[in-house]
């Protein structure tokens, strides 16, 4: 269930959204429309005081950029909607008595340019992930993100997003091979303490 849980945390950080972050600089600025340039720039601010919040493990500052609506889906399928379904989240996993981890670092990188659509734009990209958890465990994930953006105002809100890795080779799946392979060795080694105690036991002389 701990495991379980840590899972769904990984996306917990992704609410800081590497997705609004712009990191293709070497797009010519000939390339973009004046007015989606001046969004780009804006996004990528976003960008950076999002992931410096996360690394410093700024909630409040982190929730600012969220719509009050927000729809975040963890790995594990959990579903969490608004800011205090997320704050409780990010208590429960990361800053409460019974949290998971211990403390999180991130970068974000994203694969282009924000799509935009008027008032709203689809991101995407990849992040590294550095865990420390409670236990002790050290955990590198490498993880991809989907953000959907919508604009308010004047201001750019994160109005979904949907963080993943991948299920056939991480690291969490590798610590759960190792400890099956670990306990299926001691199972073994049981069973076959168990025959030899019994084989022994069978072969004894029957007595007058």
């Amino acid at each position: 269930m701990v495991r379980t849980r840590f899972v769904g945390f990984l996306a917990l950080l992704f609410v800081a959204v590497p997705f609004v972050s712009e990191a293709q600089d070497a797009v010519a600025p000939a390339a973009v429309a004046s007015g989606d340039e001046a969004t780009h720039q804006a996004l990528r601010a976003i960008k950076q005081d999002m992931e410096d919040a996360l690394n410093k493990q700024d909630l409040d500052r982190l929730l600012t950029h969220l719509h009050p609506d927000v729809v975040f889906s963890t790995m594990n399928n959990d579903v969490r909607v608004g800011k205090d379904a997320i704050r409780a989240y990010y208590a429960q996993m990361l800053g409460g008595p019974d949290s998971v981890v211990k403390k999180v670092t991130a970068k974000f990188d994203v694969d282009a340019l924000t799509r935009l659509y008027g008032d709203s734009g689809v991101a995407y990209g990849s992040s590294l992930d550095h865990y420390i958890l409670n236990d002790g465990t050290d955990l590198v994930v490498n993880g991809r993100w989907t953000c959907t953006l919508v604009k308010e105002g004047d201001r750019w809100l994160i109005a979904a997003f949907h963080y993943s890795t991948n299920v056939f080779d991480n690291p969490l799946l590798t610590k759960v091979k190792n400890a099956a392979l670990g306990f299926g060795a001691l199972v073994a080694v049981a069973a076959l303490g168990a025959g030899f105690f019994i084989g022994r036991r069978g072969r004894r002389p029957a007595t007058a």
